[in-house]
Order: structure tokens, then sequence, then C-alpha cells
């Protein structure tokens, strides 16, 4: 499945004629909570769900006390998380404080796997219908789940 976008008009603030442009935005198309996201490493890793909610919730909290002490975090081929900050420039270095600082964030930057799945990801434009359901723009190319072989004639289910 390609991830989806659509189309949404946009002012841009940091020019002096506040232009509007048309920019693609990615849709969500679901989300996975917590408890069924343990299932699934579950289901694929072959662990209790109890325990991979519990190396899971370690997780966080470790990430957490080292993120707090401004360390980054590597977690081999899953990726880094580093603190970082969002701040207001100045023009001198005096009126630098804390006061600044617009935003505390967490910066993640992809493993190579995350980075190779982003390489090979493809994408469609979505449509939005007026019940709010999201679909593909253009339908899937092969509905048909039993393709023909290539000689233009669907395969004869009795054979």
């Amino acid at each position: 499945m390609a991830l989806r976008y659509v189309i949404k008009k946009r002012t841009f603030g940091f020019d002096k004629t506040k232009a509007e442009k048309y920019v693609a935005q990615n849709v969500i198309t679901n989300t996975v909570d917590f408890r069924d996201l343990c299932e699934e490493i579950t289901k694929v890793g072959m662990v209790p769900s109890g325990a991979v909610k519990f190396v899971l919730d370690a997780l966080i909290d470790t990430l957490n006390l080292n993120l707090r002490k401004g360390i980054s975090v590597q977690l081999g081929d899953f990726g880094c998380f580093r603190p970082g900050m969002n701040c207001v420039s100045q023009d001198t270095e005096k009126e630098v404080d804390s006061d600044t600082i617009r935003r505390v964030k967490i910066i993640f930057t992809p493993g190579y796997k995350f980075k190779e799945m982003l390489s090979k990801v493809s994408v469609q434009k979505a449509v939005v219908s007026d019940d709010g359901s999201i679909s593909p723009e253009q339908p899937d190319p092969n509905p048909n789940p039993n393709p023909d072989d290539g000689k233009g004639e669907a395969p004869d289910p009795a054979a």
C-alpha cells in the first residue's frame, strides 16, 4: 500500500506577500495503539505480550531519563533520539536566554531500515469524499484477485 496525500492550500508567513500556495499533506489512515502494537510484536517475535509491554515501558522510561539529561540515545538499527529546541533568534549574544527558547522537543533520526523503507515507499494522491472517507485517486490497477495468465483470458475456476 502507498502513502497517501491530499492537496492543501497554505499561507506562508515567512515572506512579505503572505503568499498562498498548495502543498501535499500526508494522510494518516489509521492509528495503532500501544496494546495492539504489543500484540503485533508478540506475533512477530514470539514473546509474550506482557514481556513486550514491560520492555517497551522500560525503554520509554529510560529514554526519558537520558533525554532529560541532554544525552542522545542510539537504538541500533531503529534510530537515534536526541533532545532539541526551537529558539527565537536575537540580534546580540546577551539577548539570548531561556526565555528565547520557544519549544523543547525530541528529534528522531531514523536508522537504516527506516531510511531504506522511505526510499522505496510509493506515494499516491488520495481523494476525500463528502462523508470524510479517504480513497486512492485512481482505483487499484489490478483489483481482480485472480489475475489472468497474460493471454487476455481469466483463468477457468473449474480447471
